[in-house]
């Protein structure tokens, strides 16, 4: 099973309607920057008389996370089979919010971090759907953040599900409120498939945790509220639902999975350990900068969309290095803290200044610059690296779709009882 492009999505999507025309439908809710359709598929609900909930799960959000158009292929099909979450319940899928970014990160079935690297792409965060209400102002919103938020002020969602995917480590859920009960059913599915939980998640800090691997985000201006922007994530798309009561769950799968992420034992020297990681990072980050400057100063105008897009990526993931090192070892850093957290914290440094190296290489490579190989050889060093001190071991794609449609149905029957329980 391979991850599918943006237009295979499409085809899949359309041969689905055909087979079952009383039941699932498919239209386009808007167009990317480039041009491409935003496909939607929806199952209708079953029973009789209108449906009273919908259910909105959105993948691709994220150029680099290919699997949740898969994902969501895969759950479609499976409430074909299984009526029972459709009662009463329409179901939506967005099978692909960044098909342009997609179209640029192109890894259908990656062998190594290295491969996985070759033609990596992750655009800025002011050009990712959800997050780009968190940093522009509405008459900026990309295409595709306007075609989503119209897609929820449409639907109304009950349960709104963004799939995402990280490239090396386990797999959490982050709620934007919490769902009495998720936990047990989350753990027995990464159980069950064998994909560590994460527990400690690097970008769910000290948030609340109603159990392991399940994250609460904290409410805006506390001390757990986020590193980045913590007033700034009730801007995001996940928070568009909370319009019409409605609840975000962010389902997050491994790629490659490491036992790392999973130690609840007590790090012995969390401070310590961050200065060292924040070190190294800065350290790494310098060196892909050094490169980056040698096509200094003032880049040419690019023709070429591509490299525009990649390193205005390079340059924004290179701006935001200085900040997470300011967080790891400012005042605010953890005295007590999990081996789990640690290992998530230095998983996420290394894929900061890996990613922002491996995009300016495919710049450079396609120009032919003389800088090329050594970065080459950079990047294929922190790969390798990156790799063997995780542990890392491939979660087939098949695997990663089951848990993430799992999850999305277990959080969907939570929802509803804690609803019914009130």
């Amino acid at each position: 099973m391979c991850y599918p492009t943006p237009r295979e999505l499409g085809l899949a999507a359309r041969a689905l309607a055909d087979e079952h025309p009383g039941e699932v439908r498919l239209r386009q809710a808007g167009t990317s920057r480039a041009g491409q359709p935003l496909w939607v598929l929806s199952v209708a609900s079953a029973g009789p008389g209108t449906p009273t909930r919908n259910v909105l799960v959105v993948a691709g959000a994220h150029a680099n996370e290919p699997v949740g158009g898969a994902t969501a292929l895969s759950l479609a099909r499976r409430l074909l089979h299984e009526p029972a979450p459709r009662a009463g319940c329409g179901w939506h899928f967005l099978l692909c919010a960044d098909p342009d970014g997609a179209d640029l990160h192109r890894t259908p079935r990656p062998y190594s971090l290295l491969d996985y690297h070759r033609s990596f792409f992750r655009p800025p965060g002011p050009e990712q759907p959800e997050w780009a209400p968190s940093l522009l102002p509405p008459d900026r919103l990309p295409p595709e953040t306007l075609a989503l938020t119209a897609l929820i002020d449409e639907l109304r969602p009950v349960l709104q599900v963004s799939l995402h995917a990280t490239d090396l480590g386990g797999s959490w859920v982050q709620l934007t409120r919490d769902i009495p009960g998720l936990a047990e059913p989350f753990a027995k599915s990464a159980a069950e498939l064998r994909i560590p939980v994460e527990n400690g998640a690097s970008d769910a800090a000290g948030w609340p945790s109603p159990g392991p691997g399940i994250f609460v985000i904290p409410q805006p201006g506390s001390e757990a509220a986020g590193a980045f922007h913590p007033e700034d994530t009730r801007l995001s798309t996940w928070y568009h639902a909370h319009r019409y009561a409605g609840t975000t769950a962010i389902v997050e799968v491994p790629m490659w999975a490491s036992d790392l992420v999973d130690d609840p034992a007590p790090h012995p020297d969390p401070r310590g350990a961050l200065r060292m990681l924040a070190g190294r990072l800065t350290a790494d980050a310098a060196l892909v900068c050094g490169v980056r400057d040698l096509m200094r100063p003032g880049p040419p105008p690019y023709e070429d969309r591509a490299a525009a897009a990649l390193l205005r990526a390079v340059d924004w993931t290179l701006a935001l290095i200085p900040r997470v090192t300011v967080e790891w070892t400012g005042a605010g850093a953890p005295t007590e803290a999990t081996a789990a957290y640690i290992a998530s914290i230095d998983a996420f440094g290394r894929r900061l200044s890996l990613r922002a190296a491996a995009m300016l290489l495919r710049v450079l490579r396609a120009q032919g610059h003389p800088a090329a190989p050594g970065l080459d050889r950079l990047v294929t060093g922190w790969c390798e690296d990156f790799a063997a001190r995780f542990g890392a071991r491939w979660v087939p794609v098949a695997t990663q779709v089951e848990h993430q449609s799992r999850t999305v149905l277990a959080t969907y029957e939570r929802l509803l009882a804690a609803d019914r329980s009130r």
